[in-house]
Protein backbone atom coordinates (compact mmCIF):
# COMPACT_ATOMS: atom_id res chain seq x y z
CA UNK A 1 0.00 0.00 0.00
CA UNK A 2 2.55 2.06 0.69
CA UNK A 3 4.11 1.74 -2.67
CA UNK A 4 0.89 2.42 -4.36
CA UNK A 5 0.43 5.56 -2.18
CA UNK A 6 4.03 6.73 -3.55
CA UNK A 7 3.16 6.10 -6.70
CA UNK A 8 -0.53 7.72 -6.94
CA UNK A 9 1.38 10.94 -5.28
CA UNK A 10 4.03 10.75 -8.20
CA UNK A 11 0.91 10.99 -10.67
CA UNK A 12 -0.23 14.25 -8.54
CA UNK A 13 2.68 15.89 -8.67
CA UNK A 14 3.47 14.73 -12.90
CA UNK A 15 0.34 16.55 -13.88
CA UNK A 16 1.12 19.50 -11.65
CA UNK A 17 4.47 20.00 -13.19
CA UNK A 18 3.31 19.65 -16.62
CA UNK A 19 0.93 22.43 -15.81
CA UNK A 20 3.29 25.16 -14.69
CA UNK A 21 4.36 27.96 -16.58
CA UNK A 22 7.32 28.38 -14.41
CA UNK A 23 10.01 26.16 -16.12
CA UNK A 24 11.98 25.79 -12.58
CA UNK A 25 9.07 25.16 -10.87
CA UNK A 26 7.83 22.56 -13.35
CA UNK A 27 11.21 20.93 -13.03
CA UNK A 28 11.62 20.94 -9.23
CA UNK A 29 8.58 19.12 -8.91
CA UNK A 30 9.83 16.51 -11.73
CA UNK A 31 12.62 16.16 -9.48
CA UNK A 32 10.63 15.48 -6.34
CA UNK A 33 8.73 12.65 -8.74
CA UNK A 34 11.71 10.91 -9.23
CA UNK A 35 13.13 10.77 -5.56
CA UNK A 36 9.56 9.66 -4.87
CA UNK A 37 9.75 6.55 -7.28
CA UNK A 38 13.55 6.00 -5.84
CA UNK A 39 11.60 5.21 -2.25
CA UNK A 40 9.28 3.16 -3.25
CA UNK A 41 11.27 1.22 -5.25
CA UNK A 42 13.50 1.05 -1.81
CA UNK A 43 10.26 -0.78 -0.43
CA UNK A 44 9.09 -3.07 -3.03
CA UNK A 45 10.39 -5.79 -1.73
CA UNK A 46 8.34 -5.44 1.12
CA UNK A 47 5.26 -5.63 -1.02
CA UNK A 48 2.41 -7.83 -0.87
CA UNK A 49 2.03 -7.57 -4.52
CA UNK A 50 5.35 -7.03 -5.89
CA UNK A 51 4.57 -7.08 -9.45
CA UNK A 52 2.13 -4.46 -9.15
CA UNK A 53 4.61 -2.47 -7.02
CA UNK A 54 6.68 -2.45 -9.47
CA UNK A 55 4.57 -2.00 -12.37
CA UNK A 56 3.62 1.41 -10.75
CA UNK A 57 7.16 2.38 -9.72
CA UNK A 58 8.52 1.71 -13.76
CA UNK A 59 5.67 4.05 -14.24
CA UNK A 60 6.36 6.92 -12.01
CA UNK A 61 10.18 6.76 -13.55
CA UNK A 62 8.63 7.25 -16.70
CA UNK A 63 6.40 9.73 -15.53
CA UNK A 64 9.25 11.64 -13.78
CA UNK A 65 11.99 11.22 -16.47
CA UNK A 66 9.19 13.13 -19.03
CA UNK A 67 8.35 15.55 -16.57
CA UNK A 68 12.24 16.32 -16.35
CA UNK A 69 12.69 16.50 -19.73
CA UNK A 70 9.89 18.60 -20.46
CA UNK A 71 10.95 21.10 -17.14
CA UNK A 72 14.36 21.07 -19.01
CA UNK A 73 13.02 22.23 -22.40
CA UNK A 74 10.68 25.02 -20.72
CA UNK A 75 13.93 26.08 -18.71
CA UNK A 76 16.10 26.16 -22.05
CA UNK A 77 13.29 28.32 -23.95
CA UNK A 78 12.92 30.60 -21.03
CA UNK A 79 16.49 31.48 -20.46
CA UNK A 80 17.21 31.55 -23.96
CA UNK A 81 14.42 34.51 -24.07
CA UNK A 82 15.57 36.18 -21.08
CA UNK A 83 19.00 36.40 -22.78
CA UNK A 84 17.66 37.59 -25.98
CA UNK A 85 16.07 40.00 -24.25
CA UNK A 86 18.98 41.66 -21.64
CA UNK A 87 20.96 41.93 -25.12
CA UNK A 88 18.83 43.75 -26.57
CA UNK A 89 17.97 46.10 -23.90
CA UNK A 90 22.28 46.32 -23.24
CA UNK A 91 22.52 49.62 -24.20
CA UNK A 92 19.05 51.01 -21.52
CA UNK A 93 20.74 48.54 -18.97
CA UNK A 94 23.77 50.53 -19.29
CA UNK A 95 22.43 53.97 -19.29
CA UNK A 96 19.96 52.78 -16.12
CA UNK A 97 22.98 51.63 -13.97
CA UNK A 98 24.73 54.72 -14.46
CA UNK A 99 21.99 56.61 -14.17
CA UNK A 100 21.24 54.75 -10.70
CA UNK A 101 25.06 55.15 -9.67
CA UNK A 102 25.77 59.06 -10.23
CA UNK A 103 22.33 59.11 -7.97
CA UNK A 104 23.93 57.05 -5.21
CA UNK A 105 26.89 58.36 -5.20
CA UNK A 106 26.41 62.27 -5.42
CA UNK A 107 26.56 63.89 -2.12
CA UNK A 108 23.51 65.63 -0.26
CA UNK A 109 24.67 69.31 -0.86
CA UNK A 110 25.16 68.69 -4.63
CA UNK A 111 22.07 66.89 -5.20
CA UNK A 112 20.04 69.54 -3.21
CA UNK A 113 21.63 73.03 -4.77
CA UNK A 114 20.48 74.63 -8.07
CA UNK A 115 22.25 77.38 -9.90
CA UNK A 116 18.84 78.95 -10.63
CA UNK A 117 17.60 79.17 -6.84
CA UNK A 118 15.67 77.66 -4.28
CA UNK A 119 12.61 77.79 -6.77
CA UNK A 120 14.66 75.60 -8.59
CA UNK A 121 16.29 73.35 -6.45
CA UNK A 122 12.50 72.73 -5.49
CA UNK A 123 11.60 72.13 -8.66
CA UNK A 124 14.71 69.54 -9.21
CA UNK A 125 13.72 67.89 -6.00
CA UNK A 126 10.34 67.15 -7.39
CA UNK A 127 11.37 66.16 -10.60
CA UNK A 128 14.06 63.27 -8.94
CA UNK A 129 11.18 62.31 -6.50
CA UNK A 130 9.22 61.40 -9.62
CA UNK A 131 11.95 59.45 -11.77
CA UNK A 132 13.67 57.82 -8.66
CA UNK A 133 10.73 55.26 -7.99
CA UNK A 134 10.41 54.57 -11.83
CA UNK A 135 14.55 53.53 -12.27
CA UNK A 136 14.46 51.66 -8.70
CA UNK A 137 10.95 49.73 -10.27
CA UNK A 138 13.17 49.05 -14.10
CA UNK A 139 15.85 48.59 -11.50
CA UNK A 140 14.09 45.28 -9.53
CA UNK A 141 12.45 43.56 -12.92
CA UNK A 142 16.08 44.18 -14.26
CA UNK A 143 17.24 41.71 -10.62
CA UNK A 144 14.44 39.96 -10.73
CA UNK A 145 15.19 38.99 -14.67
CA UNK A 146 19.14 38.36 -13.95
CA UNK A 147 17.97 36.19 -11.00
CA UNK A 148 16.08 33.91 -13.09
CA UNK A 149 18.69 32.91 -15.61
CA UNK A 150 20.94 31.99 -12.57
CA UNK A 151 18.19 30.20 -11.19
CA UNK A 152 17.34 28.34 -14.73
CA UNK A 153 21.22 27.67 -15.08
CA UNK A 154 21.82 26.40 -11.80
CA UNK A 155 18.60 23.84 -12.95
CA UNK A 156 20.14 22.79 -16.04
CA UNK A 157 23.59 22.06 -14.17
CA UNK A 158 22.06 20.12 -11.62
CA UNK A 159 19.66 18.30 -14.20
CA UNK A 160 22.82 16.13 -14.91
CA UNK A 161 22.42 14.23 -11.56
CA UNK A 162 18.87 14.50 -11.45
CA UNK A 163 18.58 12.17 -14.87
CA UNK A 164 21.16 10.28 -14.29
CA UNK A 165 19.65 8.49 -11.01
CA UNK A 166 16.75 8.80 -12.27
CA UNK A 167 17.85 6.62 -15.36
CA UNK A 168 20.01 4.53 -13.10
CA UNK A 169 16.30 3.70 -11.34
CA UNK A 170 14.10 2.99 -14.09
CA UNK A 171 16.61 0.47 -15.64
CA UNK A 172 16.59 -1.34 -11.75
CA UNK A 173 13.25 -1.03 -11.46
CA UNK A 174 12.77 -2.59 -15.15
CA UNK A 175 15.10 -5.45 -14.35
CA UNK A 176 13.58 -6.22 -11.31
CA UNK A 177 10.26 -5.96 -12.52
CA UNK A 178 11.29 -9.05 -15.44
CA UNK A 179 12.88 -10.78 -12.36
CA UNK A 180 9.35 -10.51 -10.13
CA UNK A 181 6.75 -11.28 -13.08
CA UNK A 182 9.07 -14.83 -13.97
CA UNK A 183 8.80 -15.82 -10.35
CA UNK A 184 4.92 -15.20 -10.78
CA UNK A 185 2.95 -18.20 -9.59
CA UNK A 186 -0.69 -16.77 -8.50
CA UNK A 187 -2.22 -16.26 -11.97
CA UNK A 188 -5.18 -17.89 -12.58
CA UNK A 189 -5.31 -20.02 -15.99
CA UNK A 190 -7.67 -20.69 -18.56
CA UNK A 191 -5.53 -22.66 -20.94
CA UNK A 192 -2.05 -24.22 -20.85
CA UNK A 193 -0.89 -23.64 -24.57
CA UNK A 194 0.82 -26.22 -26.91
CA UNK A 195 3.82 -25.13 -28.03
CA UNK A 196 3.87 -27.54 -31.23
CA UNK A 197 0.31 -26.50 -32.07
CA UNK A 198 1.18 -23.04 -31.67
CA UNK A 199 4.16 -23.66 -34.50
CA UNK A 200 2.25 -25.17 -36.66
CA UNK A 201 -0.25 -22.43 -36.48
CA UNK A 202 2.43 -19.63 -37.40
CA UNK A 203 3.75 -21.71 -39.82
CA UNK A 204 0.50 -22.10 -41.78
CA UNK A 205 -1.12 -18.29 -41.44
CA UNK A 206 0.42 -15.51 -43.25
CA UNK A 207 -2.15 -13.13 -41.95
CA UNK A 208 -2.98 -11.21 -38.56
CA UNK A 209 -6.52 -12.62 -39.57
CA UNK A 210 -5.65 -16.03 -39.74
CA UNK A 211 -3.21 -16.49 -36.70
CA UNK A 212 -6.62 -14.39 -34.77
CA UNK A 213 -8.93 -17.17 -36.09
CA UNK A 214 -7.67 -20.25 -35.25
CA UNK A 215 -6.16 -19.27 -31.67
CA UNK A 216 -8.07 -21.94 -29.98
CA UNK A 217 -5.75 -24.22 -31.63
CA UNK A 218 -2.72 -23.29 -29.61
CA UNK A 219 -4.20 -24.58 -25.91
CA UNK A 220 -2.96 -28.31 -25.21
CA UNK A 221 -7.06 -28.50 -23.79
CA UNK A 222 -10.27 -27.12 -23.49
CA UNK A 223 -10.42 -23.29 -23.10
CA UNK A 224 -12.16 -22.39 -19.56
CA UNK A 225 -15.11 -20.53 -20.19
CA UNK A 226 -15.75 -16.74 -18.68
CA UNK A 227 -18.21 -14.54 -18.55
CA UNK A 228 -15.60 -11.52 -18.59
CA UNK A 229 -17.34 -8.17 -20.06
CA UNK A 230 -15.77 -5.04 -20.45
CA UNK A 231 -18.28 -3.78 -22.68
CA UNK A 232 -19.41 -1.14 -19.81
CA UNK A 233 -15.65 0.34 -20.49
CA UNK A 234 -16.14 1.02 -24.13
CA UNK A 235 -14.42 4.46 -25.65
CA UNK A 236 -13.15 4.86 -22.24
CA UNK A 237 -10.15 2.54 -22.13
CA UNK A 238 -7.03 3.98 -21.28
CA UNK A 239 -3.71 3.38 -24.08
CA UNK A 240 -1.21 0.57 -23.00
CA UNK A 241 1.47 2.52 -22.66
CA UNK A 242 2.85 6.43 -22.24
CA UNK A 243 2.68 7.90 -25.95
CA UNK A 244 1.61 9.89 -28.39
CA UNK A 245 -0.66 9.33 -31.34
CA UNK A 246 0.66 9.13 -34.20
CA UNK A 247 -1.85 7.50 -36.79
CA UNK A 248 -5.62 6.44 -36.80
CA UNK A 249 -7.16 3.25 -37.75
CA UNK A 250 -7.31 3.97 -41.98
CA UNK A 251 -4.72 6.66 -42.11
CA UNK A 252 -1.80 6.44 -43.98
CA UNK A 253 1.66 6.73 -43.12
CA UNK A 254 4.85 8.14 -44.59
CA UNK A 255 5.33 5.37 -47.00
CA UNK A 256 1.63 5.74 -47.98
CA UNK A 257 0.12 2.52 -46.35
CA UNK A 258 -2.64 2.67 -44.01
CA UNK A 259 -4.18 -0.07 -41.29
CA UNK A 260 -6.49 -1.12 -39.63
CA UNK A 261 -4.98 -0.40 -36.27
CA UNK A 262 -3.55 3.06 -34.45
CA UNK A 263 -0.28 3.57 -34.19
CA UNK A 264 1.61 5.15 -31.23
CA UNK A 265 4.83 6.56 -30.50
CA UNK A 266 6.47 5.81 -27.47
CA UNK A 267 9.80 6.36 -25.46
CA UNK A 268 12.32 3.80 -26.09
CA UNK A 269 11.95 0.92 -22.87
CA UNK A 270 8.48 2.26 -22.17
CA UNK A 271 6.09 -0.57 -20.69
CA UNK A 272 3.37 -1.48 -21.91
CA UNK A 273 0.38 -2.55 -19.92
CA UNK A 274 -2.87 -4.87 -20.22
CA UNK A 275 -5.82 -2.18 -20.29
CA UNK A 276 -7.98 -4.26 -18.71
CA UNK A 277 -8.24 -8.04 -17.03
CA UNK A 278 -7.68 -9.74 -19.92
CA UNK A 279 -6.69 -13.38 -20.91
CA UNK A 280 -3.16 -13.81 -22.61
CA UNK A 281 -4.41 -15.12 -25.59
CA UNK A 282 -0.63 -15.13 -27.74
CA UNK A 283 2.34 -13.71 -26.89
CA UNK A 284 6.10 -14.09 -28.82
CA UNK A 285 7.16 -13.28 -32.42
CA UNK A 286 4.31 -13.46 -35.11
CA UNK A 287 4.73 -12.59 -39.23
CA UNK A 288 6.69 -9.46 -39.44
CA UNK A 289 4.94 -7.60 -36.71
CA UNK A 290 7.74 -8.27 -34.41
CA UNK A 291 6.80 -9.20 -30.98
CA UNK A 292 3.35 -9.64 -30.32
CA UNK A 293 0.59 -9.64 -27.42
CA UNK A 294 -2.83 -11.03 -28.30
CA UNK A 295 -5.18 -10.28 -24.90
CA UNK A 296 -8.92 -11.35 -24.90
CA UNK A 297 -10.84 -9.21 -22.03
CA UNK A 298 -14.24 -10.77 -22.94
CA UNK A 299 -15.60 -13.59 -25.68
CA UNK A 300 -14.77 -12.69 -29.13
CA UNK A 301 -12.93 -9.59 -28.37
CA UNK A 302 -9.05 -9.35 -29.26
CA UNK A 303 -6.56 -6.67 -28.24
CA UNK A 304 -3.17 -6.84 -30.80
CA UNK A 305 0.24 -5.25 -29.16
CA UNK A 306 2.96 -5.24 -31.64
CA UNK A 307 6.10 -3.99 -32.04
CA UNK A 308 7.56 -5.26 -28.17
CA UNK A 309 10.92 -6.04 -27.84
CA UNK A 310 10.47 -8.07 -24.79
CA UNK A 311 6.79 -9.79 -23.68
CA UNK A 312 5.68 -11.20 -20.60
CA UNK A 313 3.28 -13.75 -19.02
CA UNK A 314 2.32 -17.12 -20.56
CA UNK A 315 -0.66 -17.54 -22.76
CA UNK A 316 -3.62 -18.69 -20.99
CA UNK A 317 -2.71 -16.72 -17.88
CA UNK A 318 -5.34 -14.29 -16.56
CA UNK A 319 -4.04 -10.54 -15.66
CA UNK A 320 -5.40 -8.04 -13.77
CA UNK A 321 -5.66 -4.27 -15.39
CA UNK A 322 -2.38 -2.74 -15.58
CA UNK A 323 -0.65 -5.88 -15.40
CA UNK A 324 2.74 -5.42 -17.32
CA UNK A 325 3.08 -7.55 -20.58
CA UNK A 326 6.07 -6.26 -22.53
CA UNK A 327 8.77 -3.71 -22.93
CA UNK A 328 9.30 -1.52 -26.17
CA UNK A 329 12.85 -1.90 -28.03
CA UNK A 330 15.67 0.48 -28.40
CA UNK A 331 17.67 2.02 -25.68
CA UNK A 332 17.47 5.02 -23.03
CA UNK A 333 19.26 7.48 -24.12
CA UNK A 334 22.63 9.42 -22.88
CA UNK A 335 22.49 12.44 -20.43
CA UNK A 336 24.05 14.63 -22.92
CA UNK A 337 21.70 13.77 -25.60
CA UNK A 338 19.17 14.47 -23.36
CA UNK A 339 20.12 17.69 -22.64
CA UNK A 340 21.36 18.39 -26.22
CA UNK A 341 17.71 17.91 -26.95
CA UNK A 342 15.99 19.77 -24.14
CA UNK A 343 15.03 22.95 -25.96
CA UNK A 344 13.11 20.12 -28.86
CA UNK A 345 9.75 19.56 -27.88
CA UNK A 346 8.64 17.88 -30.77
CA UNK A 347 8.07 14.60 -29.55
CA UNK A 348 11.11 13.44 -31.94
CA UNK A 349 12.18 11.16 -28.57
CA UNK A 350 9.58 9.35 -29.22
CA UNK A 351 11.35 7.03 -31.25
CA UNK A 352 9.74 3.68 -31.14
CA UNK A 353 5.79 2.93 -32.18
CA UNK A 354 3.55 0.39 -30.80
CA UNK A 355 0.83 -0.96 -33.20
CA UNK A 356 -2.73 -1.69 -31.37
CA UNK A 357 -5.09 -3.38 -33.41
CA UNK A 358 -8.96 -4.48 -31.83
CA UNK A 359 -11.20 -7.37 -33.25
CA UNK A 360 -14.68 -8.03 -32.47
CA UNK A 361 -16.08 -11.99 -33.37
CA UNK A 362 -12.72 -12.04 -35.82
CA UNK A 363 -13.26 -8.55 -37.53
CA UNK A 364 -10.99 -5.25 -37.15
CA UNK A 365 -12.70 -2.54 -35.83
CA UNK A 366 -11.36 1.16 -35.03
CA UNK A 367 -9.55 1.07 -32.12
CA UNK A 368 -11.03 4.35 -30.87
CA UNK A 369 -14.60 2.45 -30.65
CA UNK A 370 -12.73 0.74 -27.04
CA UNK A 371 -9.97 3.09 -26.56
CA UNK A 372 -9.72 6.61 -25.24
CA UNK A 373 -6.99 8.57 -27.48
CA UNK A 374 -7.99 12.24 -26.58
CA UNK A 375 -4.74 12.72 -24.82
CA UNK A 376 -0.73 11.56 -24.17
CA UNK A 377 -0.86 7.69 -22.62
Amino acid sequence: MRCRAAFLAALLWAGQAAAQTDPAQAAEEAAQLLEQAALALSEADTARDRVRALTEIVRAYEAGLAATREGLRKAAIREAHLAAELRAREKEISQLLGTLQTIETASPPVLMLHPSGPLGTARAGMMLAEVTPGLNARALDLAKDLDEVRTLRQLQQGAADTLTEGLAGVHKARAELSEAIADRTDLPRRFTEDPIRTAILISSTETLTGFASGLSEIAGGEIAATEADVSTLKGQIGLPVQGVLLHRAGEADAAGISREGLILGTRPRALVVSPTAATIRYRGPLLDLGNVVILEPQPDLLFVFSGLQEVFGEPGQVVPAGSPVGLMPGSSPEIGAILSTSGDGTGTDRTETLYIEVREGGSPVDPETWFRTDKDG
